[in-house]
């Protein structure tokens, strides 16, 4: 451990190492440089003074803006739209037309392994039998769960709604007219020149896509720009009433939630500062882009096909998008590490079995916000990465608690980690999503400013967790 230790020292910090010791040389001779300096030409040194100046102010110049998450807000549902084992057991046997007794058995056995508590909750179409399907049940869920995020946000920071110059919002399948970007516009009195954004068919991963749209915006705007991003993913008018057991999946791994989050490229009020922002596409493969797929099955029943390769698919996806996101990330000593193992791998080829060197992300990033997509999808970063069971606690916790609440379980588990306390200055974060294409986004933050209190929506369950799961013979 300590080789270990001495050795990411060195190799992290070589340049500065070098320039040290090539600076403890030159003062041992101070009369040496004084010499070389005095030799040089007096033009040559205004010249050369005036070359580093000129560098100095392009490079800032072409520098693009930081970007910074001034605040962030999540819905926190009441608890009358809890949705129990029990009640969901109950709901299912009342509906012998639409759901028949072995689906029942299977939708339970789901929930059972899925790692989602009794605390879940769902929109109040879903307490209706049969569930209210209509346009008027999902535009109420919409204001509800959408309104309420924003307004957390907005009571969270110094930003008001005249302040926002771009609005982004992402839903994966209700989409009406108008929009939500309008709703939102119109509910809040945005300014009429304010630009929005309304994003739709991207599953779990639009949150993280929104943000990295907004930081190619922010970098190229006047300084002082504020984006507006809501995620969410409305439920009522998604009920899936068949019996294919692919497409029942959604009903139970899916629940009520929405967030938001201003980002703006000014340093004032920030509270994270974005780091790098990579985004992977695996929608050439027929089986990716059929992974997450919205149909009809045999009997003309609309809802999402899950694939049971989902967690496969997940990791697939994972393993391209860390070939990009790693080398941006990852300290000098890690990559040196992978660069050893694979040329090894090269010219040991066909004498024997190399294993690439499986690089350690907790050199880079201290706390990990992984999609809580469902207890598989979890299991398969974590192996995939090599975490503990501390470091994905935020993501089972939050799926136990929240459920998947698609593309704002992310900010969920960032509250967690702020609520537990562990959030400190300098501190860095990676955040991971994926979604309906197939997609895999990978978001780096470094906190600037830790949350003064531990409000949000954990304030009131935070002491009860972390809460032990029940082990499962075959993960879901």
């Amino acid at each position: 451990m300590l080789l270990k230790a001495v050795y990411r020292v060195v190799v992290n910090n070589f340049l500065a190492l070098v320039t040290a010791a090539v600076a403890v040389v030159l003062l041992r001779r101070p009369e040496e440089l004084v010499a070389l300096l005095r030799a040089v030409p007096p033009v040559h040194a205004v010249m050369a003074a005036v070359l580093a100046a000129g560098v100095a102010r392009l490079w800032r110049a072409r520098r693009a803006r930081e970007v910074y998450l001034v605040e962030y807000g999540c819905f926190r549902p009441k608890s009358c739209y809890r949705a129990p084992f029990a009640t969901c057991l109950e709901h299912a046997h009342l509906m012998p037309y639409l759901v028949d007794e072995e689906s029942v058995a299977f939708a339970i056995r789901l929930l059972e392994r899925s790692g989602l508590g009794d605390e879940t909750c769902v929109p109040e179409a879903y307490h209706y039998m049969p569930p209210d399907r209509s346009l008027k049940a999902s535009r109420d869920e919409t204001e509800l769960v959408i309104f309420s995020a924003v307004d957390d946000v907005f009571a969270r920071s110094a930003v008001t709604p005249a302040d926002i110059d771009v609005l982004i919002v992402n839903c994966s399948i209700f989409t009406p007219t108008p929009v939500f970007a309008d709703m939102v516009v119109n509910r809040y009195k945005l300014r009429a020149e304010v630009q929005n954004v309304n994003l739709s068919g991207m599953g779990c991963s639009a949150g993280l896509v929104s943000v990295g749209l907004a930081k190619n915006l922010l970098q190229v705007a006047p300084p002082g720009t504020n984006v507006l991003i809501v995620s969410t993913e409305i439920l009522s008018s998604q009920y899936y009433v068949g019996t294919e057991r692919a497409m029942l999946l959604p009903n139970c791994l899916f629940r009520m939630g929405a967030a938001a989050m201003i980002l703006s490229n000014s340093p004032e009020h920030g509270r994270f500062r974005l780091g790098r922002v990579v985004r992977t596409v695996t929608a050439a493969r027929d089986s990716d882009y059929r992974c997450v797929f919205q149909e009809e099955d045999d009997k003309g029943n609309t809802g999402i096909r899950l694939s049971k390769d989902l967690a496969a698919t997940a990791g697939h996806a994972l393993k391209s998008n860390i070939a990009a996101f790693g080398p941006l990330v990852l300290p000098a000593s890690e990559q040196l590490l992978v660069a050893i193992s694979y040329l090894k791998r090269k010219l040991l080829s066909g004498r024997r079995k190399v294993r690439l060197y499986r690089p350690d992300f907790r050199t880079a990033f201290e706390h990990f916000c992984i999609h809580a997509g469902g207890r598989g999808v979890i299991d398969e970063v974590q192996h995939g990465l090599g975490l503990s069971d501390d470091d994905v606690e935020a993501s089972r916790m939050t799926l136990h608690r929240f459920g998947n609440t698609s593309s704002s379980s992310v900010l969920y588990e960032l509250a967690y980690i702020e609520a537990k306390g562990r959030m400190k200055k300098g501190d860095r974060v990676w955040m991971i999503s994926f979604g309906a294409g197939f997609d895999c986004n990978s978001v780096a933050w470094e906190c600037v400013k830790p949350a003064p209190d531990a409000d949000g929506p954990w304030v009131e369950c935070i002491h009860r967790y972390p809460v032990d799961l029940p082990e499962v013979a075959k993960d879901v």
